[in-house]
């Protein structure tokens, strides 16, 4: 495989963000992906998205599988740490990582085949763990690297571009994330970066299992008449529930969306969701209602999109389990065997 370096140089006039790094920093290699693919508006958006944040790249640990989506994350923050994992695995693998070193940010990133096939149970088992990461499913419907085969995403009675009618029903990848207990659960388009690049800022600042569904057009293999994860057919049948902006120490991030009520939803490291309605009566933060409400939309033909649920509230793995605050890949010799006393302490306590 062939791997392209992005020239060193940038323009002068680039503005750095409040950590010193502009937006070229948060790059990587030149994607190989098809042109036009949705995948690469992704990473796009994640670069965005963690300029904006002031998020140092090192500080970012980023983890894949296998599939077209799972080589994005050689095409942005190429100095962050990376693992790419074998297929479905990535999963499993963020877990290890985010228990050994919980001072990182997580970002794992796969596809529909990736965690809706061969990788589906270690899906459901860090989402209701509540592992502390954002977890971005790249969802094209198909299986772009093997020539266009029907997905477990690919929705009942959509066409390939051979023609052929799906004929099972689709796993919906949202609706389970809310089922297993994620904290924080949206759905996006590719081509929606307006919407996309603060779901994904308000993600990687939650608390928790944070889970993002991101609708990425396979231009290859997927983005015909009868499809339900083209271009067209998302921009037709699109219903946003809200529109996010993202406040960091209450101060406002310029943002330009429709006028409307909006509410306001303070989460627990002190970062403020503000959210714009446009679906009647929409409360993002009632699980079932929720679930019911995608039912519903789903039923009538339509794309539910945008900040679906959140639990300002919420906890993480390492809250259950009580893990100390140090990470534990500094703990040293000394802090791992900490004596007989100790041992006599935790026997005669279980007596």
């Amino acid at each position: 495989m062939t791997y392209i370096a992005k020239p060193k140089f940038a323009h002068p006039s680039l503005q750095p963000n409040a950590v010193g790094y502009t937006r070229r920093d948060y790059e990587g290699r030149v994607s190989t992906l098809c042109a036009g693919c949705g995948h690469d508006s992704i990473s796009a958006a994640i670069v965005q998205a963690c300029f904006e944040l002031d998020l140092e790249p090192h500080r970012l640990a980023k983890l894949s599988g296998i599939g077209c989506s799972s080589k994005t994350p050689d095409y942005f923050l190429g100095a962050s740490h990376g693992f790419n994992t074998v297929h479905g695995r990535m999963p499993s693998v963020l877990t290890g990582a985010n228990l050994a070193n919980r001072s990182l940010v997580y970002l794992g990133v796969s596809g529909d085949g990736d965690s809706a096939s061969i990788g589906l149970g270690q899906f459901a088992h860090s989402i209701r763990r509540g592992v502390n990461m954002t977890y971005i499913v790249e969802n094209n419907g198909v299986y772009g690297l093997t020539k266009g085969q029907f997905s477990a995403t690919s929705d009942k009675g959509s066409k390939s571009k051979k023609g052929v009618v799906n004929h099972d029903s689709a796993i919906d990848m949202v609706s389970l994330a809310l089922q297993l207990g994620a904290t924080f659960v949206a759905r996006s388009f590719s081509g929606d970066k307006a919407q996309l690049v603060p779901l994904i800022k308000a993600a990687l600042r939650h608390k928790g299992a944070a889970f993002i569904d991101t609708i990425s057009p396979c231009i290859a293999f997927n983005n015909h008449a009868g499809s339900t994860k083209s271009f067209d057919w998302v921009r037709e049948h699109n219903e946003a529930v809200n529109r996010l902006d993202v406040m960091i120490g209450r101060s406002p991030i310029t943002a330009d969306y429709a006028a409307g009520d909006t509410v306001r939803v303070e989460q627990h490291d002190g970062t403020v969701l503000t959210l714009r309605k446009l679906a009647a009566d929409y409360d993002p933060t009632d699980r079932i209602r929720a679930m019911g409400f995608l039912q519903e939309r789903q039923a009538a033909g339509e794309v539910v999109t945008g900040l679906l649920y959140v639990d300002p509230e919420a906890e993480d793995l390492h809250d259950a389990l009580g893990t100390t605050r140090t990470p534990l890949n500094e703990l040293n010799t000394a802090d791992l065997t900490p004596g007989s006393a100790a041992l006599s302490g935790i026997n005669a306590s279980l007596r």
